[in-house]
This record gives C-alpha cells, structure tokens and sequence, in this order.
C-alpha cells in the first residue's frame, strides 16, 4: 500500500464531504504511522465529522500524548466532549486552547459558549 497515495486519497473524500470513506482509507495508514501527527488529526476530523464522537476523542488525546503543545487538538477535543453532552470536561481544553490562540475567533466562541452552558465550573 501506498501510504501518501491513501493519505492523499483519503484527504480527497474529507474535502468532498465523505468522512467516513476518508477515515476507512486512514485507519490503516493510523496503524502503520501511529506518531503521524497529520495523519492522526486528519482521522479525528473525520471520525468528528461523521459522529464517531468516542472515536474522535481517542485520536485528539493520543494527538495530544505526541504533542500536548497541539492548541487544534485541543480545541477539537473540547468540541467533541461538548458534542458528547460533558461540556464541564470540556472547558479544560476549550480554555487551553483559547489560551495559546486568542485571536482565533471560533477558539473563543466555542469557550464562550461553553461556559454560558456551565457557568464557567470544569467538572
């Protein structure tokens, strides 16, 4: 198998709205490269996309094992906890990322939102 070949496909079927065609094609690709970062996080977005929330949340914290310094992944693993209905366990990462990035206007509208849900108290 050509690895760059399924990334590159796979990446195609994310950006054409099939993620979960493009999460089939990056399973094998995670398996062989577990420290490929991109790889890694293209998989999370996928399996966020298509509500593989359980999924999704394994890969951003083993992303976030590789990298803690990851502000996306942890902006995406506060999406999908919030997304799982654990909005208090998603406030850590929310306000972590928000932290490294606070230009990035979805960053704060996500942490704002989430707050205003939880008045602000991480669990």
């Amino acid at each position: 198998m050509d690895l760059l070949e399924e990334y590159r496909r796979a990446t195609m079927f994310f950006e054409s709205g099939d993620p979960g065609g493009a999460a089939r094609l990056l399973e094998p690709i995670v398996a062989a490269e577990p420290e490929n970062a991109s790889v890694r996080q293209l998989l999370a977005r996928a399996y966020f996309a298509s509500a593989q929330l359980v999924r999704a949340e394994e890969q951003l914290r083993a992303l976030l094992e590789i990298d803690p310094s990851d502000h996306y992944a942890h902006h995406v693993l506060g999406r999908t906890l919030e997304r799982q209905g654990r909005p208090e366990e998603a406030l850590g990462s929310l306000r972590i990322a928000a932290a490294m990035r606070p230009d990035n206007d979805d960053y704060r509208a996500a942490l704002r939102r989430v707050e205003a849900r939880t008045g602000g108290r991480p669990r």
